[in-house]
């Protein structure tokens, strides 16, 4: 995996993930969507520090969680906080063939690589065909590309259509694919579209993931799922 981001993005990064350790209902809310996928070996690629690592090493399903996190900065921070979880200081390419895995969780790290759809391919080789599945989640709408998105490395923000054409291309079958937190579009817009703003605010995330977030994303699951969102979520199963 290539990722062409500046010198300073690790301090930046490591500002934001001390804001966004915050999201705590936020990152429940992913493991609950993928929940039902995994099962048995799964790999979580771009690991960070182990913000949503510690929430699938709970899944009680998994019964083996291999953790991948190619920046130094951030793998130290990781080894440090879970030095009894399996980890890969690299990229899917260093992870040693003949496990079949069963599942790969990606939460914001494919619009870091400049060949998405090469990793996507790598990613759909290391899992076991017709069975293993890729859980999926990346930023969503180009119209919400901001100058933080580019701060942070991303190259696109991507859309329904173009994320499952891609899919398609790169050997999965859609399973599920469909935007998520349009309540977020609107506040992401505001804060950095229209107000350029470069960072997140702890506060300001504690009170949308407690007081905001929940009641909206129950709506999104029970009701209907959005037209549009700050992200998309996207279940795959890799093709026999």
């Amino acid at each position: 995996m290539t990722i062409d981001v500046p010198n300073a993005l690790a301090d930046t990064e490591d500002f934001e993930f001390r804001a966004l350790a915050e999201a705590r209902n936020y990152r429940r809310a992913l493991i609950r969507e993928f929940g039902p996928y995994l099962q048995g070996p799964v790999i979580e690629v771009g690991a960070g520090i182990g913000q949503l690592t510690a929430e699938l090493a709970a899944v009680p399903t998994i019964t083996r969680l291999l953790a991948v996190e190619p920046d130094d900065g951030f793998a130290a921070k990781f080894r440090a906080a879970n030095p009894r979880l399996e980890f890969v200081h690299g990229t899917a390419a260093d992870i040693a063939p003949g496990e079949a895995w069963r599942a790969i969780v990606s939460v914001n790290v494919l619009e870091h690589i400049r060949d998405d759809a090469g990793e996507l391919r790598r990613w759909r080789g290391l899992l076991a065909p017709a069975r293993g599945h890729l859980c999926l989640f990346v930023p969503a709408r180009p119209e919400l590309y901001a100058p933080i998105d580019r701060d942070f490395g991303h190259f696109r923000r991507y859309t329904k259509p173009a994320l499952r054409a891609l899919l398609a291309e790169a050997g999965y079958d859609i399973v599920r694919l469909h935007y998520f937190n349009a309540i977020g579009y609107f506040a992401w817009w505001a804060s950095f579209v229209a107000l350029k703003q470069r960072g997140f605010n702890a506060r300001s995330v504690r009170l949308f993931d407690r007081a905001i977030f929940p009641w909206a994303h129950a709506l999104e699951r029970t009701l209907v799922r959005p037209p549009f969102g700050q992200s998309l979520m996207a279940i795959a199963r890799a093709r026999a």
